[in-house]
């Protein structure tokens, strides 16, 4: 039937095209205009119900040539630009006109700002896409026009960004943080204050208060990433008073801040001592208003609870015996100037607490809701429908997603795509898991092996 009606369309498409400029010879010019319209109708019907192809898409290609009848040259067509990127790449520049848009950090960029690195995963995707793409998001613009618009000659407010797992909480917080450093402000930058409670290789009695351990691992971490993303600073800063390492050690006052963290990384026995001169300094000079100090703290919620540590006579240790964890909670309290406090709650390696808490009361507890309060509580939600489409175009693009159903035609579908059915196994991924690593093996079973294995009807997490 299609071959059989393309001629009838090119002669008809001839016929108007000659009468529209003027070139009719009179045999064809005696075509009443009634009998025209009414063949048109009649072909454009045919073509409608034969030629038409799937999901609405436009005629064959076929037919389609053969309506024309001046030859026309391929013009390759240009890829509109995604939507669910944005070429801002200034913090400071993002508004709601970019919410659930991608942005674009370059990779030299975050090893200087986030030396120590980004969460596991979103390490995993920069290195499959060798690009970093951070998500514009309400809460992040929430605390910078907060931070704009803030008076730094008063005491230091108090953020705390709480949601439930998985929503963000983390990236908010490196947003934040890249913000400020392209400011210019100092970052002090803990990542994960859950590592300095538990899992320490290492416990040594400190030299300067016997009441107190030391941690030199985790300190001398510290150190070299503080020195990485904060270089310019250390020889601004200047030491304001004498201080000790040892019976022939000593910095004395008026020397480089960077001569500080160069004994931490010297002499690992005091880097923890260093932390402590290094955060004391910082605190002091702050108001002078010279620079702007970030106290970042992911996971703050670990500064106040319980540890997995235990002294030689196996006896359990306090946060507040551990010498990082006394200094750092000086950091976040509010009794200086000329910065601000930035803070993340973490369920993920939190201890001791259900799995299901996330609110700030639940995680922080009496004493830590004691000593950060008052805070402006900043909420992470899920994805909302405009940055699911910005993430799920974002894999299409990177081709990440390949399997022909995951591509689904419209924007209602996205929501609500069917996993594919596969007929082999295929090798895992190492983002994102089609299966959590926390989630219960007998998720992956079939409704008879969980019955034989468990010897219940249904498996719960």
């Amino acid at each position: 039937m299609r071959s059989s009606l393309i001629p009838e369309i090119a002669k008809v498409n001839q016929l108007c095209f000659a009468q529209l400029q003027g070139t009719t010879n009179p045999a064809e010019a005696a075509v009443p205009p009634e009998e025209l319209r009414k063949m048109l109708r009649s072909l454009r019907g045919l073509v409608c119900r034969s030629l038409k192809l799937d999901h609405g898409c436009a005629l064959h290609t076929a037919a389609r040539d053969g309506l024309s009848s001046v030859p026309t040259q391929d013009v390759p067509a240009v890829r509109p630009r995604a939507i669910f990127h944005t070429s801002e790449s200034d913090p400071a520049k993002h508004t709601e006109q970019h919410e659930g848009c991608l942005y674009n950090i370059p990779l030299e960029e975050v090893k200087a700002v986030f030396p120590h690195g980004l969460p596991y995963r979103f390490q995993q995707q920069i290195q499959t896409f060798n690009e970093a793409r951070v998500m514009v998001r309400r809460p992040a613009l929430e605390i910078l026009a907060y931070l704009k618009g803030s008076n730094f000659a008063h005491p230091a407010v108090r953020y705390v960004i709480y949601g439930e797992r998985g929503t963000g909480k983390t990236m908010t917080l490196c947003h934040v943080v890249h913000y400020c450093s392209r400011q210019g402000w100092l970052v002090l930058h803990i990542p994960d204050a859950h590592l300095w409670v538990k899992n320490c290789k290492e416990l040594l009695q400190s030299s300067y208060n016997k009441d107190r351990l030391d941690q030199p691992l985790q300190a001398s971490v510290w150190l070299r990433n503080f020195k990485t993303s904060n270089e310019r600073f250390l020889q601004e800063i200047k030491t304001q008073k004498k201080y000790m390492w040892g019976k022939r050690e000593s910095t004395e006052e008026g020397r480089p801040l960077g001569e500080v963290v160069e004994q931490g990384l010297a002499r690992v026995r005091s880097a923890s001592d260093a932390v402590g001169v290094v955060l004391r300094e910082i605190k002091q000079q702050s108001h002078r208003g010279s620079f702007r100090l970030l106290v970042a703290v992911d996971g703050v919620n670990a500064l106040w609870g319980r540890t997995t540590l235990r002294k030689e006579d196996k006896s359990p240790v306090s946060p507040e015996e551990l010498t990082l964890v006394h200094n750092l909670r000086k950091m976040v309290r509010n009794d200086w100037s000329g910065g601000a406090v930035v803070t993340s709650l973490s369920q993920t390696g939190s201890l001791f607490k259900h799995s299901s808490a996330y609110t700030p009361h639940e995680l922080l507890g009496k004493e830590g809701f004691d000593a950060l309060d008052p805070f402006v509580p900043i909420p992470v939600a899920n994805y909302s429908p405009r940055e699911f489409e910005s993430c799920y175009g974002y894999y299409l693009e990177r081709k990440w997603l390949q399997h022909e159903k995951g591509r689904c035609p419209g924007r209602g579908e996205n929501r609500g795509c069917a996993r594919p059915a596969v007929s082999e196994p295929a090798p895992p991924l190492p983002f994102p898991p089609s299966i959590p690593p926390s989630a219960p093996q007998c998720l992956s079973l079939s409704p008879s092996q969980r019955t034989r294995r468990t010897g219940r009807r249904s498996c719960s997490s």
